[in-house]
């Protein structure tokens, strides 16, 4: 299997994302995982990546090529991450995939991710699910 640049894990809850880095970190699908509790810290994150305002000698930085967002988390939730990260430079977007990870399962959740063509998947990450994110999306 071909390792991709990186990955986000957007999560408030310490336990999912310790448990959703130990499994992606078994598929051996990438070298760097980076975990953020709110969908703030993640866009800041992003946003210095995008302008260029960080140290490029850091291996903490790095541009991710999939990005897990849970939805509902302080400070900034995952639809208000997007419609930042939808203002983010095009050029640095077009090689990132947004994927909500969620335990919503309410139609108005899935309807705006699939107004904005996020994937949606549902809590537990499982190896199957993300197999069938990569399928699709790389």
């Amino acid at each position: 299997m071909k390792k991709i640049e990186g990955i986000l894990l957007i999560d408030d809850d310490d336990t999912n994302n310790f448990l959703n880095n130990r499994l992606l970190s078994r598929m051996q699908l990438t070298d760097r995982i980076k975990e953020f509790r709110n969908g703030k810290q993640a866009f800041d994150y992003l946003y210095n990546i995008s302008t260029g305002h960080y140290d490029a000698s850091n291996p903490e930085y790095f541009k991710p090529a999939l990005v897990l967002l849970d939805i509902n988390m302080p400070v900034m939730d995952g639809f208000e991450f997007i419609e930042l990260f939808e203002r983010l430079d095009a050029e640095f977007r077009k090689d990132v995939v947004l994927a909500l990870l969620t335990t919503s399962e309410h139609n108005q959740d899935t309807e705006r991710a699939a107004a904005s063509n996020i994937a949606y998947l549902t809590k537990p990450l499982t190896s199957e699910k993300v197999q069938s994110l990569l399928e699709q999306y790389f």
